[in-house]
């Protein structure tokens, strides 16, 4: 949660490493980067953490505590055990994917496969009753349904990602094969740390090889 006025070295070595455009990256480079700190309170020196597993007690309910990971560490869901109500966060979501993202911060990251884990556990333990409050969109019911759709849309997704890497391509090549559609400028830089993850899953996984340009980016490329 550190405020940045400017993009610092490692990031900017990040953006290249991945593929940005150089238009965008030079663009970036003068650009004040969006820091988390910006819109959220700021946080006070000490805390009570919440560990998945604890029980808590708000708003008149007593909550089971259950963590997720790949969207974010340790994403709390709360689970009402007086009634099938799940406060879900952005880790249930009725109609879009959370973003998986990775950054500078942890350059090799795999959060699609913590994503893919979090969602087989969820799974288990979820029923089409239970009403889910999401962090973006409406209330919304069926949530083992939900988890089946959201681990297919990842698995589908690399599929084709791995079919597409059968040639070499940077991750920021890879925008129309994972999300099938145009990807606006506001959009851009999410967008590309969703890809960056998605192509290092496929790497951990040993499903394709890395090897640096010229330039200083990764081209990656399917072993099929």
């Amino acid at each position: 949660l550190d405020v940045q006025e400017n993009a610092v070295s490692e990031t900017i070595d990040f953006w290249r490493a991945v593929g940005m455009d150089a238009q965008t990256l030079d663009r970036r480079k003068t650009e004040r980067p969006f820091n988390f700190a910006d819109v959220i309170a700021p946080l006070p020196l000490g805390y009570s953490r919440m560990k998945d597993g604890d029980t808590i007690r708000a708003g008149g309910r007593s909550w089971r505590v259950l963590t997720g990971h790949g969207h974010a560490p340790e994403h709390a869901t709360l689970w009402s055990l007086g009634d099938d109500i799940v406060i879900g966060g952005d880790q249930f979501l009725p109609s879009i994917s959370p973003n998986l993202g990775v950054y500078a911060t942890e350059p090799e990251a795999d959060p699609v496969s913590e994503w893919m884990d979090s969602c087989d556990r969820f799974r288990s333990m979820a029923d089409d009753t239970r009403l889910v409050l999401p962090g973006h969109k409406l209330p919304f019911t069926g949530l083992a349904t939900r988890m089946d759709q959201l681990i297919e849309n990842h698995a589908s997704a690399l599929r084709r990602l791995e079919a597409f890497l059968a040639e070499p391509h940077t991750a920021a090549d890879c925008f129309q094969t994972l999300f099938k559609r145009q990807i606006s400028d506001s959009e851009y830089g999410l967008a590309l740390v969703e890809a960056v993850a998605h192509c290092l899953h496929l790497w951990h996984a040993d499903r394709v090889t890395r090897t640096r340009r010229d330039d200083g980016a990764w081209l990656w490329q399917a072993r099929i």
